[in-house]
């Protein structure tokens, strides 16, 4: 396994970052501003910073096509940034229409709208107004009962999974008439009028859904809670119970991020600062391992390397009466993040397959690893 690629930018909480198509640019939320980071050989060098917020970003993506950026914060606002022939960004204001903060934000895989998650149990699904030259939202309200923590899109761009702190992942339809075209049939329905509630899941202990993907083919549904568990969803037709639901249940700490690296490997990470395996179909998931090289195999990723080193610190205060000698060494922890982990997003991808991805951290780093 190759070594993973490490950028620590600063030593400050990264709460999303988004690559570009040609994975030169690297936009990271830093407290209430937007940094750009250009590629300049191995590193990454500060390019421009994207002011505009005067609350905590919570999310931010760059669309892959048009490369126009769309960032989200705390103080309720949403905005789009198209870069303009003087090498400038020109940001233009979203019209949420939310009185709580914004919580996400992901773009549609055609680039015509992009979906915002909000603590006031909404989802504005944005759209480019011509007539008007805005862009506008329509709301996706009802059954949310608390606030949306992640969304995701379906291949279709119609189609939008949402996770929430009411312990459900649902997926919804957001067809917008005359901006999308009406999609193929799939197993999560036919008619899809906007706001259809295409699939409702509960985590098996009502704990806050953290993040929620489709699959490639758009045809499963995975979710990671905080009871530390990722379940995958197969469904079978409109209005049909599911074809299978497996919950996996795991010892290590609460995912917040999960993505799928093909149609039956899951790549997930979050408070226990490494990034994990999960592979499986209908039939069933496992957790496969770690992508650390350094983790043992087989039993319980991670659980291993924290009771060793509790062990270490307390045989130290009990020989010397401190916690230095080898306690010093157990600050640093022995995966490549050292902080939990905010985000992990797909980075290179092939015939149908993600090659790499990168995670970003509370410990301020970027890392790009070769799955």
């Amino acid at each position: 396994m190759s070594t993973p690629e490490i950028h620590h930018l600063f030593h400050a909480p990264i709460s999303d970052h988004s690559f570009s198509a040609d994975r030169s640019t690297l936009a990271v939320a830093r407290d209430t501003n937007i940094e750009l980071y250009h590629r300049t050989g191995k590193t990454f060098k500060l390019q421009d910073e994207l002011r505009g917020h005067d609350k905590t970003i919570t999310g931010v993506d760059i669309a892959p096509h048009s490369g126009r950026i769309v960032t989200c914060s705390q103080d309720r606002n949403a905005y789009v940034w198209e870069p303009s022939p003087d090498g400038q960004w020109k940001p233009t204001l979203v019209l949420l229409r939310i009185n709580r903060a914004a919580t996400g934000v992901r773009w549609c895989p055609n680039e015509t709208k992009f979906a915002v998650g909000s603590g006031a149990r909404i989802i504005a699904v944005c759209y480019f107004e011509e007539e008007n030259d805005w862009w506008v939202s329509k709301h996706i309200k009802k059954p949310i009962r608390s606030t949306v923590t992640s969304v995701s899109w379906h291949p279709n761009s119609v189609l939008l999974a949402a996770g929430s702190t009411d312990g459900h992942a649902r997926v919804f339809s957001s067809f917008v008439k005359g901006v999308d075209e009406r999609p193929e049939p799939s197993v999560w329905g036919e008619r899809l009028p906007f706001n259809t509630v295409c699939g409702e899941y509960l985590n098996p202990t009502a704990g806050w859904v953290h993040d929620v993907a489709f699959s490639p083919s758009g045809d499963a549904l995975a979710f990671c809670a905080h009871d530390s568990s990722v379940t995958v969803v197969y469904p079978s037709g409109a209005d049909q119970p599911p074809k299978a639901v497996i919950s996996v249940s795991t010892q290590l700490l609460p995912f917040t991020s999960l993505l799928w690296s093909s149609e039956t490997e899951l790549v997930a990470a979050g408070y226990d600062c490494g990034v994990y395996r999960l592979s499986g179909d209908t039939s069933g998931w496992q957790l496969t391992g770690s992508l650390e090289e350094n983790k043992k195999e087989g039993g319980r990723p991670g659980l291993e390397q924290r009771e060793e080193s509790a062990l270490n610190m307390f045989r130290s205060m009990d020989l010397k009466g401190r916690s230095g000698g080898a306690a010093t060494e157990d600050t640093k922890l022995k995966t490549v993040h050292q902080n939990s982990i905010s985000t992990a997003r797909r980075y290179e991808e092939g015939n149908g397959k993600v090659s790499r991805i990168s995670t970003g951290g509370v410990d301020g780093r970027v890392v790009v690893w070769t799955l």
